[in-house]
């Protein structure tokens, strides 16, 4: 509307030598990028209202007359047949998007801010942020045997990486509440690599060849002063506390999918101690791997160590989670190369009711 003013006033201002009433045609075609169809025809239908009655209020010597209304009906006729085209691509692209975040919801299902006694926060940053959602994959499992937590990246991108993420999830989900021991879970997801591979290959896709790294945490009930891991491949979880920052020794089992290059049997399991308000963090390589400009990685302990100093509630898994997202952002340009995922979790400082045990008091074989 301004636009059309102005074009009106400065017109009818600069005489008869210099007109530009033409140039109404713009204004139908701006409305055509930021307006509505409606609106958009409204528009079109005021420039060429606006063109007749100042053109027939010049003298006869001065007029454009016809061939320059047909412009501008032509221009506001072309605008709205845009603006429809646009209006029915957002549409398209906002349908897209709620089935982006629905798969998103399903496959890394939202989790209770306190769930199976753990307090937790994570950030999820997908390298496709249209998307949204990539190869990471992480779940919280309570159980009658104890509380479960799974983080882990599959290699690759794009579609096959999400269905891989989602049969392992799936797998953790009926796995990790079932099994007593740890190790059977592990081995349970790395049997469920192997038939989603070897259904990919059946399948003729060119995927066949995913592995997937992955931390696996046992929370049990009877010692709330440690917890169990199995490392898949996957960078060690830093343990965060009041006395600084440490980390978990690196894993000896291979990455999930990997297991039939070698002879061994279930994974191993390894034990280390947690003090009381102490937080473990867990990342993918999205973190560690992001990079500045002068191609420096991510000193992810170092940057925790000193938020720790600088104020001690860093600890808390919200406040970790924020920082280490703000640092990898910074440090990235304000970019994610690679998906990335955050996870801090720690157990609360209230118990929360058990799960009910399975039908029949024993799990399932």
């Amino acid at each position: 509307m301004a636009l059309l003013v102005t074009i009106l006033a400065v017109d009818w201002n600069t005489g008869g030598v210099f007109r530009i009433l033409s140039w109404v045609v713009l204004v139908p075609a701006i409305s055509a990028t930021i307006c509505g169809v409606w609106t958009t025809a409204a528009f079109a239908v005021l420039a060429m209202a606006c063109y007749v009655l100042s053109d027939s209020a010049w003298p006869h010597q001065y007029r454009f007359g016809l061939p320059d209304f047909i412009l501008v009906a032509a221009g506001g006729v072309l605008a709205v047949l845009v603006c429809a085209v646009r209006c029915r691509g957002e549409l398209m692209m906002l349908h897209m998007e709620n089935v982006a975040e629905t798969t998103r919801r399903v496959v890394l299902r939202p989790l209770p801010p306190v769930w199976g006694g753990l307090e937790h926060a994570e950030v999820y940053l997908a390298a496709d942020s249209a998307a949204r959602i990539g190869g990471d994959f992480y779940d919280i499992q309570p159980g009658p045997h104890g509380t479960r937590v799974l983080v882990g990246d599959v290699q690759g991108k794009g579609l096959g990486a999400v269905e891989t993420a989602a049969a392992l999830l799936g797998t953790f989900r009926e796995s990790g509440y079932h099994e007593n021991d740890l190790a059977t879970v592990g081995g349970r997801l790395e049997l469920r690599m192997l038939r989603h591979r070897e259904h990919s290959r059946a399948s003729g896709r060119g995927d066949g060849g995913r592995f997937a790294t992955a931390v696996l945490l046992d929370f049990p009930e009877d010692d709330r002063g440690s917890v169990r891991v199995v490392n898949f491949g996957h960078e060690p979880p830093l343990v965060v506390g009041p006395s600084g920052v440490r980390q978990l020794p690196y894993g000896e089992a291979l990455p999930l999918g990997l297991a039939d290059l070698t002879e061994e049997g279930l994974p191993a399991v390894r034990c280390a101690a947690l003090a009381p308000g102490e937080t473990l963090l867990l990342f993918t390589d999205g973190v560690t791997e992001a990079r500045d400009s002068f191609g420096a990685f991510y000193p992810l302990a170092a940057e925790v160590c000193r938020a720790l100093a600088a104020d001690p509630r860093t600890v808390e898994p919200e406040r970790l989670v924020a920082c280490v997202r703000d640092g990898t952002l910074r440090h990235g340009g304000g970019r994610v190369s690679d998906d990335t995922t955050i996870f801090a979790v720690r157990r609360a400082a209230a118990r929360t009711p058990r799960m009910p045990r399975p039908v029949g008091g024993r799990s399932p074989r």
